[in-house]
């Protein structure tokens, strides 16, 4: 190929070149940087000339003077082929060094063939390569100064926040690299536990240590904290989150390394710190096998779908292949929101959601049978105490009648397992509800010797985080309306566990039983509530209101406990439990009362119901349940 075809050939590209720069022109910012250009390249080698022939003009040139302000006619286009006027200013990062590289270079290459064709013998054969340091000085140096320049105006003009992200690995440079772009934060310092890495910077912020963070903090008019630390285990962010609480800033965070499965962070991945992170409760990864068992290729009933505890066991069976899933609830509202969930994540899964109560005793001998339900998650429960203590006939008839007259529909229609969902409370009980659930498992318990077939079980836990009637959204919003925030005493401890977490021990635990097991799941240390409530309105920002500090922010009021509430809650009955495979589920050995003689006592406690005896239904209670001594007879309905 001659020269003619290829000079042709350039020029052919140039026109094409300049032809999609003219439909960009409306963009004043590539306007600005072309004019720009078409300065700095001839200066970049006008410079270089005179350096290399020591700031003397030789007049030799004087006729090659053309080529000075040809240059920018060449490279412009090959800019704009590499993409550079396409790169936002304001959020240009290192890859345009690469570009401005490439593009000098391209543009060297041509200036020598150029000056080679045009006979300019007096050009200075080495100018050129102080002409390629000069112009990626130039191109590259000017971008990344209009870099800083608009971020340092984008800052100001917006006033943002100051803040601070602990945690300065990937994640963190990421959520650094989107708060800088965006208008809600300014990120102003690091902080990160690797000594390696303390007193460096990144993107001109500089790494701190830990311990000096309330000096920084105070030292940079920080306003809030953001955790970039999504592989730190629930420990070490509890440790973390134990360090800040005290100096009452605001404490945000991103979520787990598990749920950034797009490998970005930006800012809608910031969210408040989970009360997870104030428990510092690492999950012990499930056994898939265990959860399997009752549950792949099964039918599978969970009473009381809707709720909080059912509608977790609903998803999570979802996952593990059921024939088919139905769930009964007696809130149509509650039905209607776990189907659509369902029917969206599974909608190769067969759900029948059926609206109806667990008292109905025809209903659920329809529902096992129709069905052929081989297993049975019975949530179903009226648990809010002091409503319960109140309402103690439709507590009873729901939460041990109900569980009554499920099992029995389960022997008669040979249902394999049968697993209630039990409570804290059942142990020891100082309220109706509790009592309630201690009868519920006492009547598995004895219909367990009488079955052949079904296996039934239990599983008992304490508060789990995210319930209906949980503190946690309590104190959320009360905090949120400047309080105050509500403890009912100064002393009252509870166990939590994460829904999650508790709905996965209760499909592994169901899956051990034997027949008539009582599990107990290890909630690990109890909280205690006032403890909680102040964490909360640190972690919010905001300082307690109380007599050494009559100016702080939110104030805490002790309303007393409720009706049956007790300071603390128990797990067991006995001090026996035993182990199990799992180190986090327990088993109990504890007493009931033969079948025989319990049977006499439902048959009656179903006709103390129908007649609305109050008195009557407690007193029996009170002969079944240990340790249950109740004298209240106040209700809504009595006789």
């Amino acid at each position: 190929m001659d020269n003619t075809s290829i000079t042709k050939g350039f020029f052919l590209k140039l026109i094409r070149s300049y032809k999609h720069l003219i439909e960009q022109l409306h963009n004043t910012n590539i306007i600005a940087l072309l004019l720009l250009d078409f300065i700095l390249l001839p200066l970049a080698l006008i410079t270089s000339v005179l350096l290399r022939l020591g700031g003397d003009w030789d007049h030799r040139l004087d006729n090659a003077i053309w080529i000075f302000f040809a240059l920018p006619i060449w490279t412009i286009p090959i800019f704009i082929s590499l993409g550079l006027y396409k790169a936002v200013i304001k959020y240009i990062d290192e890859k345009i060094v690469v570009i401005v590289l490439l593009g000098v270079t391209l543009s060297v290459l041509i200036l020598t063939y150029v000056t080679k064709i045009a006979h300019i013998y007096a050009f200075p054969k080495t100018s050129i390569i102080i002409f390629w340091v000069f112009a990626l000085a130039y191109i590259g140096g000017t971008r990344l100064i209009l870099r800083g320049l608009f971020r340092k105006i984008n800052t100001q003009i917006k006033n943002k926040p100051n803040i601070a992200i602990y945690g300065a690995g990937s994640a963190g440079v990421q959520l650094c690299l989107s708060l800088t772009a965006g208008q809600e934060y300014n990120p102003v310092v690091f902080f990160d536990d690797d000594s390696k890495i303390w007193g460096s910077t990144i993107r001109g912020i500089s790494i701190h240590r830990p311990r000096d963070i309330a000096k920084i903090l105070r030292q940079n008019n920080i306003e809030q904290v953001l955790l970039a630390i999504p592989s730190a285990s629930q420990t070490r962010r509890k440790h973390i989150i134990d360090m800040l609480e005290p100096l009452a800033i605001k404490i945000k965070t991103i979520p787990s390394l598990a749920s950034l499965v797009s490998g970005q962070v930006t800012t809608n991945d910031i969210k408040e710190v989970d009360i997870e992170d104030l428990l510092g409760r690492d999950q012990i990864p499930p056994d898939i096998q265990l959860l399997q068992k009752n549950i792949r290729g099964k039918n599978v009933l969970i009473t009381g779908g809707g709720g909080s505890i059912g509608s977790e066991l609903a998803n999570q069976i979802s996952e593990l292949i059921p024939t088919t899933l139905i769930l009964l609830d007696n809130s149509e509202y509650a039905l209607y929101n776990i189907k659509l969930q369902l029917t969206i994540n599974h909608p190769a899964l067969t759900i029948i959601d059926i609206l109806g109560s667990v008292t109905d005793a025809e209903l659920i001998s329809r529902i096992i049978k129709q069905y052929q339900i081989n297993t049975i998650y019975h949530a179903a429960a009226y648990k809010h105490v002091p409503i319960v203590e109140f309402n103690p006939i439709a507590g009873v008839f729901n939460n041990a009648i109900g569980t009554y007259i499920i099992a029995l529909a389960a022997i008669k229609h040979s249902v394999e397992t049968m697993v209630l969902i039990s409570t804290d409370k059942a142990v020891r009980p100082t309220n109706i509800m509790g009592a309630s659930k201690r009868l519920a498992e006492m009547i598995l318990q004895a219909l367990q010797i009488q079955s052949t077939h079904t296996i039934f079980t239990m599983v008992r836990f304490g508060n789990v985080l995210g319930s209906s009637g949980s503190v946690v959204p309590l104190f959320t919003e009360q905090i949120k309306n400047n309080g105050p925030v509500t403890v009912t005493h100064s002393d009252v401890i509870r166990y939590f566990m994460t829904i999650k977490e508790a709905v996965q021990l209760v499909i592994q635990a169901s899956n051990m039983a034997i027949g008539g097991d009582v599990f107990i799941l290890d909630m690990g240390e109890p909280v205690k509530i006032v403890d909680l409530a102040k964490r909360m309105i640190h972690l919010s920002g905001f300082s307690i209101k109380d007599t050494t500090n009559p100016d702080g922010d939110i104030e805490i009021k002790f309303s007393g406990l409720r009706p049956g509430e007790k300071l603390y809650e128990e797990l067991l009955i006995g001090n026996n439990p035993q182990k199990t495979t799992h180190q986090r589920i327990m088993k109990g050995n504890e007493t009931f009362i033969p079948y025989d003689e319990l049977k006499l006592h439902l048959d009656n406690l179903i006709i103390l119901i129908k007649k609305y005896d109050t008195q009557g239904i407690i007193t029996t209670l009170n002969t079944l349940v240990t340790d249950f001594v109740c004298s209240n007879t106040k209700s809504y309905i009595n006789t």
